[in-house]
């Protein structure tokens, strides 16, 4: 499929969203608030859970689906507080030995000036940081738009799955037009140029699973066992192995054999 038909599934509006994954996979879910430093921030779900029966820890970007519930959720992107909430929470995981689960869905991190002088880039650099030696599993999975940092700031995981539509990328298309070509409506040229499907990202070692959407029914029944199987295989590495195989497989990315 072309990538910029790709983009247009990854945004639309009607997708599950990183609370219906929630409802769907997970039991006893307990939200939990707040970066205890300014605020809570709507556009980040975070909390714990049971998958399968085993209490892990869920970080998720929410954008909602009706105009109302966007709003409130600023349309899935975070602001400095929201991935200091993610953080904390994942600081507590490891404090008790629970995986963590991301879930990722966002066009990017809010630009806005409030962000920014809260620390937007400080904020997103310490994820990318404690995620890296963070001791205990990590797995991220990309369920619509994968934009930037602000997804980034959540994908430093042991493994990354993406679901058939989403998309993931360094930056926006409309970004990369304007930038490259000083023309925002090349939209279609840097999506092809920025290899953001899954079956690219998969073929570079930037993704390890994709997920298929065509039954939805049948995705809700299967997808709980198939992040339990891997979080509990990734559970029998010790803390360093971990760490050690997060920076292996950042590492490997972008070197090419001869």
């Amino acid at each position: 499929m072309e990538a910029y038909k790709k983009l247009q599934l990854a945004r639309k509006s009607n997708r599950p969203t990183g609370l219906d994954y929630i409802n769907h996979i997970l039991t006893d879910f307990f939200e939990m608030h707040g970066d205890r430093r300014f605020a809570d921030d709507s556009a980040i779900v975070a909390g714990i859970g049971r998958l399968c029966g085993q209490p892990i820890t869920v970080i998720a970007q929410e954008k909602g689906h009706t105009m109302k519930e966007r709003t409130y959720r600023n349309f899935g992107s975070a602001h400095p507080e929201g991935y200091r909430k993610a953080l904390r929470q994942m600081k507590l995981a490891e404090k008790f030995g629970r995986p963590v689960l991301c879930i990722v869905d966002t066009a990017g991190a809010y630009c806005g000036t409030g962000a920014e002088e809260r620390g937007q880039g400080e904020a997103i650099a310490e994820n990318l940081s404690e995620m890296m030696t963070l001791q205990v599993p990590i797995l991220s999975l990309f369920i619509g738009e994968g934009g930037s940092g602000g997804a980034l700031g959540l994908a430093v995981a042991n493994e990354v799955w993406m679901m058939e539509n989403a998309v993931y990328s360094v930056i926006s298309p409309e970004g990369c037009a304007s930038i490259l070509w000083k023309d925002p409506h090349k939209v279609r040229e840097a999506s092809d140029s920025l290899h953001i499907c899954p079956e690219n990202l998969k073929l570079l070692g930037v993704v390890e699973r994709i997920l298929p959407e065509n039954d939805w029914e049948q995705l809700w029944q299967d997808l709980p066992l198939l992040l339990h199987q891997k979080l509990v295989e990734l559970s029998n590495l010790s803390g360093s192995e971990l760490s050690e195989s997060r920076y292996r497989r950042f590492r490997k990315m972008g070197v090419y054999g001869e």
